[in-house]
């Protein structure tokens, strides 16, 4: 290899292995030839910034100061017994290399929702400075992070500044579970015969994809396009490097992929609108007007008409009666600056002191402006809005990059608007909603009445058949509405669900799993599954993200318990079921597992080995948590010097796993990040030093490594070229056939045939699953030494 070849060079495989390979030809062209005719095959420089800023990784964010405990010792096994304190000592540190980026993910990924809506000339306005998505995408990533620290007090009166809290403004279609519009006036059209809203008439050109997450199907092909375009800009010596491997080549086995990350983000970015949780119904509304209105305050009045009681009202399982937010948007340049304040004081007089003026410039920045800032990228987009994004940047002629610009007055005025709204009215209304359920509904149920009110829905009453009693306790003494499946929004258990909502959002974890505790029993009894399984995932999730130390005991019988009970809800006791719930239930309990250290370990990596059995995720997504799954085993260190209780060889062997699966896929680079790993993985139990073999005490483990990195490599030398029409560059070629040639066998499985030569049949790499069933030495020297 010259060194002028940009491609990156191959993992430091041991010598005497890798002169022996003789690879053979696996395809008839390079992925240059095969991809041509795919759209990602364009590597211009907006579409390479729109992936380097989408895939953003959670860690850079800043923490919250809160990590989660971890046992102080490894629980009780077959070489180290349990301790007396049972891991409920004082909690220590995360794990070595674990950080608690997931845990940071997960805190941010539940934010309260925000409704925008503007009049027409507001959105005249902004889409005159370049945003077609008028004030929504104005408004949009700077929601995200709200400036400075934000300062919560929790239901005992304490209080915590957070650096990473964040809201989430909505259209009104997203949030009516329409597709986004324009921000034309014709683009939402009342039926007046039925008075319904009428989406069907649009084109299709016009409809905007949706900002809606909860498909799976998009998350793994967005991901997938992820990965492809790192494949083939760094497999082709593009003009993009690895841009998510942040210079490392093989992550450490703790640390989570970087695609494993933005799966994990866009599984939890636009939280669907449905019933049974209130994470996704708007705890404000955001109604603007231009100070160009003739009659501003009589404007807000019909917006706030609309959206109350109108067209624009949302299903009646929302409550509708959720804070109101009136903001003036200003014109700098045209407007009369003393009007837009004599109108701002109109507005307090009639609307209260939740109003703001926003004064902004009507002009479209370009970037050669002086003060032009680049208009920041939405970390929480859905995968649909994304994938449409990309496809929106391969097609277009245009290879500059179509992010609007805005002066920076503008960001500073927009940045104050963010905070006060957050901290002057969001926060401290959620706060008092929060003490006022807690006291006049919470209360009520914890005592000695509403125990016996929950009591009496168990029984029926006397001198009636079964059936029949059921059907009338359910009718009689329930708030569900089974034929609907749902909760009235003035219902107890439905103002309960939403302040154990509000709790979570506002991370009172210790209010929000009592909440959610007393629910979960509760919609059991009402025999409501879907909110029955909401409750429970959330009750687990709340325990998981809480400071304090958890025994074995409470993680077994509870957390376990309800993180089972909620994924066999969502799947298996509905008529319609729910997989992207019960995924999320999995991934987010595994994760949060996982941080509790090597007490929790096998915890984790059975839910993540439980996504991959009941087929909740495809190809993408079962690579991603097989690799995980070895991450999960490879937090078990052990103790002592021998590392009793250590889980590496499991983790090894999940990695390899993986690297078969990402082989099966044509991930190159992933295959041979996970061989590395196993490797390592495998050299902490065997001698020699690095650059040396990993010889391993099974040949018939031995034997499938030593085939399925000549196949990765195969692979990897194929997408960069080397067997296209069958010629190779001449230095590769002489090297090859020198190899071949001189270098002894050492693989029983390697043809010694040159690849300039005639094509050898590719190998059969068949599953990994029945040969290791096969090798029942394999499985006895697991059991040996790991006691697993």
């Amino acid at each position: 290899m010259t060194p002028q070849d940009a491609t990156p060079k191959p993992p430091s495989y041991p010598a005497d292995l890798e002169n022996s390979m003789i690879l053979p030809r696996q395809r008839a062209s390079s992925p240059t030839a095969s991809l041509a005719s795919l759209p990602y095959r364009r590597s211009n420089a907006s579409l390479h910034q729109l992936f380097k800023s989408t895939a953003s990784i959670s860690g850079s964010r800043p923490s919250s100061g809160t990590a989660t405990p971890t046992a102080s010792v490894v629980p009780g096994s077959v070489f180290s017994p349990a301790s007396r304190q049972n891991g409920t000592g004082t909690p220590g540190s995360l794990p070595p290399g674990v950080s608690d980026e997931q845990r940071n993910l997960i805190q941010r990924a539940f934010a309260p929702h925000v409704v925008v809506l503007a009049d027409t000339e507001t959105e005249q306005l902004i889409r005159g400075k370049g945003f077609e998505g008028g004030l929504l995408q104005l408004l949009r990533p700077f929601g995200e992070s709200v400036p400075g620290k934000v300062t919560i007090r929790d239901s005992v009166g304490a209080s915590k500044s957070y650096d990473d809290f964040g809201i989430r403004f909505v259209g009104v279609n997203e949030a009516l579970g329409l597709p986004p519009a324009s921000g034309r006036p014709s683009d939402l059209r009342i039926d007046t015969a039925n008075g319904q809203r009428d989406g069907g008439r649009e084109s299709s050109t016009s409809i905007r994809p949706r900002r809606t997450g909860g498909d799976v199907a998009q998350i793994e092909e967005l991901v997938d396009r992820h990965l492809q375009y790192t494949e083939f800009n760094t497999q082709g010596g593009g003009m993009a490097p690895d841009y998510l491997n942040l210079g490392e080549l093989v992550p450490q086995e703790s640390s989570a992929s970087p695609f494993y990350s933005l799966y994990l983000q866009r599984l939890l970015s636009g939280l669907p609108l449905v019933p049974h949780e209130t994470f996704a119904h708007p705890v404000a509304g955001v109604i603007a007007i231009s100070s160009r209105n003739a009659d501003p305050i009589e404007e807000l009045r019909r917006l706030y008409r609309r959206q109350h009681d109108g067209d624009l009202r949302f299903p009646q399982w929302v409550d509708n009666d959720f804070l109101r937010y009136y903001v003036l948007v200003h014109d700098e340049e045209t407007g009369d600056i003393a009007k837009s304040n004599a109108t701002f004081e109109a507005m307090k007089r009639h609307f209260g002191l939740h109003c703001h003026l926003l004064r902004i410039k009507s002009h479209q920045c370009i970037p050669s402006d002086d003060d032009s800032v680049r208009l920041p990228t939405c970390e929480w987009m859905s995968a649909s809005e994304e994938l449409a994004e990309i496809q929106k940047r391969e097609i277009a002629d245009d290879i500059t990059d179509p992010t609007p610009y805005i002066p920076d007055s503008d960001i500073t005025a927009i940045k104050t608007f963010v905070r006060e709204i957050v901290t002057q009215s969001i926060v401290p209304n959620m706060e008092r909603a929060v003490a006022q359920w807690n006291e006049q509904v919470l209360a009520r149920r914890r005592g000695i009445s509403g125990r016996f009110m929950s009591l009496s829905k168990r029984w029926t009453p006397f001198g009636s058949s079964r059936s029949s009693s059921s059907s009338s306790t359910l009718s009689s003494n329930s708030n569900y509405d089974s034929l609907q499946g749902f909760y009235r929004p003035d219902a107890p258990e439905a103002l309960m669900r939403k302040l154990a909502d509000y709790c979570f959002m506002l991370r009172d974890w210790k209010l929000a799993l009592s909440t959610f505790d007393i629910l979960r029993q509760d919609f059991q009894n009402d025999k409501a599954w879907r909110h029955y399984a909401g409750a429970a995932e959330m009750a687990a999730l709340s325990a998981l993200l809480q400071t304090a130390p958890m025994s074995s005991k409470t993680r077994t019988e509870n957390i376990d318990a309800w993180i089972e009970a909620a994924s066999y809800s969502y799947t298996d006791r509905q008529r319609s079921a729910a997989p992207y719930y019960a995924l999320r239930t999995l991934a987010l309990g595994l994760e949060l597992l996982r941080l509790r250290g090597s007490s929790a370990a096998d915890d984790a990596a059975r839910w993540a080995a439980r996504i991959i059995e009941t087929g909740l995720v495809g190809a993408i997504g079962t690579a991603l948590f097989t690799e995980r799954t070895a991450a999960c085993y490879a937090v078990r260190t052990g103790v002592g010097a021998f590392k009793l209780g250590a889980r590496r060889r499991k983790a090894a062997l999940w990695a390899i796993l993986a690297a078969e699966n990402w082989w099966r896929l044509d991930k190159a680079l992933q295959a041979e990040k996970c061989l590395e790993m196993a490797l390592r993985l495998y050299g902490q139990h065997t001698e020699g030093s690095e650059g040396k073999a990993v010889k391993l005490p099974f040949p018939q483990m031995q034997a499938y490594i030593d085939e399925l990195r000549q196949q990765i490599l195969g692979l990897r030398l194929t997408n960069r070229g080397l067997h296209e029409q069958g010629e190779v560059e001449e230095g590769e070629q002489s090297l090859l056939v020198e190899e071949a040639t001189e270098t002894l066998d050492t693989s029983p499985r390697a043809h010694r045939k040159s690849i300039i030569g005639a094509a050898a049949p590719p190998m059969d790499l068949g599953p990994l699953s029945p040969r290791l069933e096969r090798s029942s030495e394999i499985e006895k020297a697991d059991d040996h030494f790991e006691g697993a």
